[in-house]
């Protein structure tokens, strides 16, 4: 189930609008609309990470610009509306750390709405809100640390495939996916996912404060719950849509306008990137695909963990 919005989408680049009523006329520029007080919402969508042609990514480059507007705009308050199953730790914590320092220099409300699902990364980025809402089944929490990947060993025996790989430093190529698991380098990562789990468990608590109710239990276990259980444990503030809960707090004329982020493969600029020629550009672009469709693949499983 998703949660409903009802807001005004801003085009890229906004053209004038002509006043043909007859009102217009007479009483120029926005008086009608006086009194109206205009909210701008912010949708944040996707795994969080670096995108690709099969990847839709949700990093701070696609985002920054559409949260600086939405801060500086005049209303007294800024909308989050978040779907993401979570992804970079790094991105998920750059992207909350800049919606807190906004917040702060233009002394704004925000508002954090979960739609399918805020988990994981997703849920870090709705704890730079104020207040955090969703919808009685929407899924909440996940706070822990995953790595995830393929192993090849196998498949690349099976097809007589020789890995040719030479590095300075023998801990360079630790966790290949074409060479068997070693039990020190699996020791080194989890000591690595408890130093992220612990900075992510302490921002939790600051930002909810005492409104947690199980901190002791298995709030931060990496288990995950629907909105309903995650207002119980105060994860969340409320089970109320974004429409309504606006309408709440500044009245039935209140205006949603949506502000559009930059997203994926098609806002790069065209001629970044490695040049090359002959045969090496059927190679580059298979090797490429290739990674990209391992990166949609492992998108796929990350939203599946939520049923999704």
């Amino acid at each position: 189930m998703r949660v409903s919005m009802d807001v005004d989408s801003e085009p890229t680049q906004p053209a004038p609008r002509p006043n043909t009523s007859m009102w217009g006329n007479i009483f120029p520029g926005n008086l009608f609309s006086s009194g109206r007080t205009t909210i701008p919402v912010v949708r944040l969508s996707g795994t969080i990470g670096a995108a690709s042609p099969l990847r839709q990514g949700l990093t701070l480059a696609g985002c920054a610009n559409a949260l600086d507007r939405a801060f500086a705009s005049s209303g007294p308050a800024v909308v989050l509306q978040i779907n993401s199953p979570g992804g970079s730790p790094v991105q998920s914590r750059l992207i909350h750390d800049r919606i807190v320092a906004l917040k702060q220099e233009h002394d704004k409300t925000v508002y954090a709405f979960c739609e399918d699902v805020a988990a994981s990364g997703g849920y870090m980025i709705a704890c730079a809100a104020d207040e955090i809402y969703a919808d009685g089944s929407s899924i909440v929490g996940s706070i822990g640390v995953v790595s995830a990947g393929f192993g090849f060993v196998h498949l690349i025996h099976k097809l007589g495939i020789d890995r040719r790989i030479y590095t300075s430093g023998e801990n360079k190529m630790q966790l290949d996916p074409f060479r068997p698991e070693k039990a020190e380098e699996i020791a080194r990562l989890k000591r690595l996912q408890a130093t992220v789990h612990e900075d992510f468990i302490a921002l939790v608590k600051e930002s909810r404060g005492d409104r947690i109710t199980n901190s002791s239990g298995n709030l931060f276990t990496g288990e995950f719950w629907s909105g309903r259980q995650a207002l119980e444990l105060g994860l969340i503030d409320g089970i109320i849509d974004l429409r309504a809960k606006m309408r709440s707090e500044y009245g039935d004329r209140v205006r949603l306008k949506l502000i559009s982020t930059e997203r994926g493969f098609f806002r790069r600029k065209a001629g970044v990137g490695v040049s090359v020629s002959g045969a090496g550009v059927g190679v580059s672009f298979a090797q490429g695909f290739a990674d990209d469709l391992i990166s949609a693949l492992e998108e796929r499983a990350i939203w599946a963990r939520f049923g999704l």
